[in-house]
């Protein structure tokens, strides 16, 4: 048996101005072509190391292709995605016939010129194959999965955590539904029910209530006789494009009926309950004074408005204005993308104290640029290795990179726009963050997987910055389809 494996991932902002190309592309686990994808992923957590470790429980042949991945940003040039998908559907037709495919997509990928990325990929694959080799993907939780993706796979395995703690384990569940179906043991057929929602990221967690019981749900209907599969998703609303939105999709043993019938029941359920996936915007004052009667620490303000994960600049200065003002001492801000910054800290060195005019330099939304005196304490090349729960075993890099210190304000000033999915590279610096009295995390939510041990109290803000969580705010031309909170409102 000969599977084949490979993909390209990237969750695409249409709210920044910026293009993703082929560079973009080329990082430390950016692209990865034939044995060394393999050697790359092997016991990681991301989908394709997933598919490794089912290899090696099935014994089946592995036949990799290429994988490339950029980090969250703009609309991918047209061109260099074209020559991406080119060399991934070339390896893959000099090495057929293959029995079946695997493919780690994110499912909110958009191109210039293809609102679908995701399922364009999907489709190219299918010419290749035809219609009888099976096709599994591993998808995000926050894809906007579309009915032409679900009509040209053969499997959707949606992730089941966030923050993404399951990537792999859903890579080895597609996989092993592709291995059975290959042996004649099951014939997956499914349905997708789209849901009209934009869903608040701070009611995603998935290890707290309200969206525990989202997931207690779907696996409760995954116990189901004829049930392979259940996959929620919440979608990426910061992608406009016609599919933007959440939904269910369902996959069942050969029956069709089942699965358009649990997809629906699930996403009429999720519907009916919409406003408790709903969190109005909290301030950063109204944050730090809620925080304050709390009496825990650290303090956690999860600035998800500039989420670098999402594709935001990681350069919004409204937190950081706000810790200078209220003169609060013992803060640290994970991470200010600013390379100019960082770059004369280095040229400066540990030590000297250099006048700033840090972030705000990607767009007017993101706010001015702080000024002030700042002392460096110190200095990376922006390399380490991840030990979180999220990325363990997989490396990154920030950039040239500093800690500088404002009044009692740490700052973490990177040349590279990546959130913080742990605390690896701050204690790289010599940051211990469970010492900080307050802390502001551009991230909404994967941070928790490494920070909340830590954590007193953590609370998202929706600071000024391109990736508001406002719905109505965001830009919506290409959506075929009214949501909440935004067309539909709370009392219809």
């Amino acid at each position: 048996m000969r599977i084949a494996i490979g993909g390209i991932l990237h969750e695409t902002s249409t709210c920044v101005d910026t293009v993703t190309t082929l560079d973009d592309f080329k990082h430390d686990r950016g692209i990865a072509r034939g044995d060394s994808l393999l050697k790359r992923f092997s016991e990681t957590n991301v989908a394709t190391g997933g598919f490794i470790t089912s290899a090696e429980e099935h014994g089946f042949e592995l036949v990799p292709l290429l994988r490339a991945s950029a980090f969250p940003g703009g609309l991918i040039c047209r061109e260099d995605y074209e020559t991406i998908k080119s060399e991934l559907l070339d390896r893959l037709d000099n090495s057929s016939p293959v029995d079946g495919v695997l493919l780690d997509l994110h499912g909110a990928m958009v191109v210039e010129g293809i609102d679908d990325g995701d399922g364009d990929v999907i489709a190219s694959v299918r010419e290749i194959v035809g219609p009888d080799v099976p096709i599994g993907v591993p998808l995000d939780l926050h894809g906007n999965h579309s009915q032409w993706r679900v009509n040209v796979a053969d499997v959707i395995v949606g992730y089941d955590t966030f923050p993404h703690i399951d990537i792999a384990d859903r890579g080895r569940e597609t996989a092993d539904i592709i291995v059975r179906t290959i042996r004649g043991q099951l014939h997956p057929t499914m349905a997708i029910h789209q849901v009209p929602l934009f869903w608040s990221t701070r009611c995603q967690v998935t290890a707290h209530p309200p969206m525990n019981e989202v997931i207690s749900r779907l696996h409760e209907m995954e116990k189901q006789a004829g049930v392979i599969s259940m996959t929620v998703s919440t979608g990426f609303p910061w992608a406009d494009v016609p599919e933007a939105g959440s939904s269910v999709i369902a996959v069942t043993d050969n029956d069709y009926e089942l699965a358009q019938q649990l997809s629906t029941d699930l996403g009429n359920w999720i519907w009916d309950n919409r406003q408790r996936w709903y969190s109005a915007p909290i301030s950063v004052r109204d944050a730090l004074a809620t925080g304050e009667q709390t009496g825990r620490y650290p303090i956690i303000l999860a600035d998800h408005a500039d989420n670098t994960g999402g594709g935001s600049p990681g350069d919004s200065t409204e937190v950081l204005q706000t810790f200078l003002e209220m003169q609060l001492d013992n803060a640290l801000l994970l991470y200010m993308v600013d390379p100019d910054i960082a770059q004369e800290a280095h040229t400066v060195g540990v030590g000297s104290r250099i006048h700033v005019r840090i972030g705000g330099k990607s767009s007017p939304v993101q706010g001015p640029p702080v000024e002030a005196e700042a002392e460096v304490i110190a200095l990376s090349d922006g390399a380490f290795a991840y030990d979180g729960p999220m990325f363990s075993g997989l490396t990154g890099s920030m950039g040239t990179s500093a800690w500088i210190k404002i009044n009692g304000v740490s700052v973490v000033v990177v040349s590279v726009r990546e959130q913080p999915f742990d605390q690896a590279f701050a204690r790289s610096l010599g940051i211990d963050c469970a010492q900080s009295r307050y802390i502001c995390i551009k991230s909404a939510a994967h941070f928790r997987a490494a920070f909340e041990p830590i954590a007193g109290s953590i609370y998202n803000v929706d600071a000024a910055a391109i990736h508001t969580h406002d719905f109505s705010k965001l830009p919506g031309k290409k959506r075929t389809r009214r949501v909440f909170p935004v067309e539909i409102s709370f009392d219809e």
